[in-house]
């Protein structure tokens, strides 16, 4: 049997707190949206994965060594406290992929210390938040990801995104969103990144439930599995080799 995969959910869980947004929150995601991921794959993978969770407003935003050590496949959620995390460990969540390990990137993490690292580029957008409706429409229907999600999905209430998403070329293009207004959105890309793979999703505003969502919740329990190492992985990234001439290079110089 194989071992399960690690899960660490990683939430900026400013919301869940703030004067402004408390009573809201506590009414779509009374267990916090990291809880309310963290419980959606836990139903659909079962002993399939170990989840647990980590916040910004932990010791080292809940990403310690051991934690990072412990971990195969990161999810990130955060939003409004970008700028606060420390770039320290940024490094290691970032090293941490480039040796193996699987994230996903959700909704405003586009603007992540982590993912616009893993880019490049500004990874800026176009965005509207007005109640609209959004339908996920799946580009890549044999894909791991896409497995047993319909086509669209339909979500009732959410914040629009739009292009033009700065973002590289992705490697697969799973999902594009279109909204009520008109716009559409890459929604659901991946990348290779080192050794790590990683998922970036859209669907997640804090103003709306969308975690609760069966699709959306089919889609990141698809995801983790798709991310995670395989079980021979040494996670340890890539290093420059000083490599030995061959001994056929040796033979024939000792010859002359």
């Amino acid at each position: 049997m194989n071992n399960p995969i690690r899960v660490t959910v990683w939430g900026e869980n400013f919301h869940e707190n703030s004067d402004h947004d408390r009573d809201g929150m506590a009414e779509r995601y009374p267990d916090g949206m990291h809880g309310a991921i963290a419980s959606g794959l836990t139903k659909l993978l079962g002993d399939a994965v170990e989840v647990r969770t980590a916040t910004r407003d932990q010791p080292e935003h809940g990403l310690t060594d051991d934690v990072l050590a412990a971990t195969d496949v990161l999810t990130w959620w955060g939003h409004a406290r970008h700028d606060e995390i420390d770039d320290a460990i940024v490094e290691k969540v970032h090293q941490r992929v480039l040796s193996g390990m699987g994230i996903l990137c959700l909704h405003s993490a586009h603007f992540s210390k982590i993912f616009k690292k893993l880019m490049g580029t500004t990874c800026s957008l176009a965005w509207r938040n007005s109640n609209d409706s959004e339908l996920v429409w799946t580009t890549s229907p044999d894909h791991p990801i896409a497995a047993g999600v319909p086509n669209p999905i339909v979500i009732e209430g959410q914040e629009m995104y739009g292009e033009y998403f700065d973002i590289p070329q992705p490697d697969e293009l799973i999902f594009i969103s279109s909204f009520s207004g008109g716009e559409v959105f890459r929604s659901g890309c991946t990348w290779k990144r080192g050794k790590g793979k990683v998922f970036y999703f859209s669907p997640g505003d804090q103003e709306y439930p969308v975690y609760h969502h069966p699709d959306i919740q089919r889609v990141l329990a698809n995801a983790v599995q798709w991310a995670a190492p395989i079980p021979a992985a040494t996670l340890q990234s890539p290093a420059v080799v000083n490599m030995a001439p061959p001994k056929f290079v040796d033979a024939k110089l000792n010859s002359e």
